[in-house]
């Protein structure tokens, strides 16, 4: 009986695993194939691809054609999804395939209306953001911004309009041009040093500084793949004191750089999920990314934290008097909330609802910029569309998943915890959504 009852057991063993890899390396064929597609658009779309670290071998064999192919990406794109409902829409497909296509159809989505629009066929703001990041974002009348800029009435200091007394103070915070290397270094490097007490990073992670200008940003993370970032530095306008702590933390720890590390290291390398080594920048991943870099800040600064940082560390280095900063942090506070601003003026826009000159009214009497950084801003919404919902919409999704999970200022512990199981694994916003409360 054991003689004969053993091969059996054997034989039904061989074809129960032969059954479950054959779709894992079924989907890892579309996996592959979903790379080849995302690199193939980026040869047409310099800013489709963000990142890619994946092998050689997936990168498009021959030059682009004369024109852009617009039909055939969007045929391909369309194949693609429908080799993904095999995964999403049958009883039969494992948990982890599941994920992995439902997260790789949403980046089809997107991969599709960003072939339209590069192709001149843009849809409305909020259609736009829905088919790229696969949310709606809220809409909020003037009513709205003009009752929470009233807030700050009693807040600032002086007299007059808030906006200008917004810009009296915020000046008294501008690092100087020969003290902002040391300034940013001084940022990152506590900012590295709260996140790796947290996460254990791999050894040769690091980045490399640079300043830059004639971008429409303040600040970007190059990702170079092998846990290695450029982070780039904007320096056309004077860069305030707090912008500091807030780009070490987006743009290096825990935020885009961190994001990265911990997808290669965790999806792409010990896992095999090749579709992770492709990041396109227009695609819900990004929501995902800006929303948690900007969430970061407050990780690794939470409640007074930047304020005391920058009064006991920064502005000492810098040369600036500190003795208005707990005022100047109370002020960015309650400003944060006036983001969305961006997004109105955005909409306005893309929609043809604005002319700049309208766009330019809101962003300085409603997100309380300077003139120079408001063209600034409209500069990178004619570039980047509606890519603005990520940083402050996204910020509040990851913040709702996080503290509704028990993730709160008062429990760093699950907070650390579960924005690194964020930062790892395939969410997608409407994971987010879903924990809206």
């Amino acid at each position: 009986m054991t003689k004969i009852f053993l091969p059996a057991i054997i034989f039904i063993c061989i074809n129960a695993c032969t059954t479950e890899i054959k779709p894992v390396e079924n989907f890892n064929v579309l996996a592959e194939k979903y790379v080849r597609l995302g690199l193939t658009i980026g040869q047409y779309d310099a800013d489709f691809v963000d990142a890619y670290y994946g092998p050689d071998s997936l990168k498009p064999a021959s030059a682009k054609s004369a024109g852009f192919p617009k039909d055939s990406l969007l045929s391909a794109v369309k194949t693609l999804q429908e080799a993904c409902k095999k995964y999403t829409d049958s009883s039969q497909t494992n948990d982890t395939l599941r994920t992995r296509a439902t997260w790789m159809s949403r980046q089809l989505d997107a991969f599709a209306e960003r072939i339209k629009i590069f192709s001149g066929n843009t849809s409305p703001f909020n259609d736009e953001s829905k088919q790229l990041f696969s949310v709606e974002p809220p809409v909020y009348n003037e009513d709205h911004f003009k009752s929470l800029v009233g807030q700050l009435d009693s807040l600032l200091p002086g007299a007059g309009q808030i906006p200008e007394r917004m810009q009296v103070l915020a000046k008294k915070f501008i690092i100087p041009k020969d003290k902002v290397d040391t300034v940013f270094k001084t940022a990152i490097e506590e900012a590295r040093k709260r996140t790796r007490v947290r996460y254990e990073m791999p050894a040769n992670e690091s980045f490399v500084l640079e300043y830059v200008n004639d971008k429409p940003w303040s600040g970007y993370n190059w990702y170079k793949g092998n846990y290695q970032s450029v982070i780039q530095i904007n320096i056309d306008l004077p860069i305030l004191i707090d912008r500091a702590i807030d780009l070490a933390c987006h743009e290096g720890y825990p935020g885009h750089h961190v994001y990265n590390v911990l997808l290669e290291k965790n999806l792409y390398r010990d896992k095999g999920w090749v579709e992770f080594s492709l990041y396109p920048l227009y695609s819900p991943q990004s929501l995902i990314a800006e929303g948690s870099a900007n969430y970061g800040i407050e990780m690794s600064f939470p409640g007074n934290e930047g304020a005391d940082f920058a009064k006991k560390t920064l502005l000492p280095v810098a040369g600036l008097d500190s003795s208005q900063v707990e005022v100047y942090f109370k002020t960015l506070s309650l400003k944060s909330k006036l983001n969305y601003a961006r997004n109105e003026a955005a909409r306005g826009l893309l929609n043809g609802t604005m002319d700049e000159k309208e766009a330019l009214r809101w962003l300085t009497q409603y997100c309380l910029m300077s003139n120079e950084m408001a063209a600034k801003s409209i500069s990178f919404i004619r570039k980047n569309r509606s890519y603005v919902i990520c940083y402050n919409y996204g910020l509040d999704l990851v913040r709702n998943y996080i503290e509704s999970r028990g993730g709160t200022a008062s429990a760093p512990d699950k907070r650390w915890e579960l924005f690194g199981w964020l930062l790892s694994n395939p969410v997608t916003p409407v994971d987010l959504l879903a924990e809206k409360k």
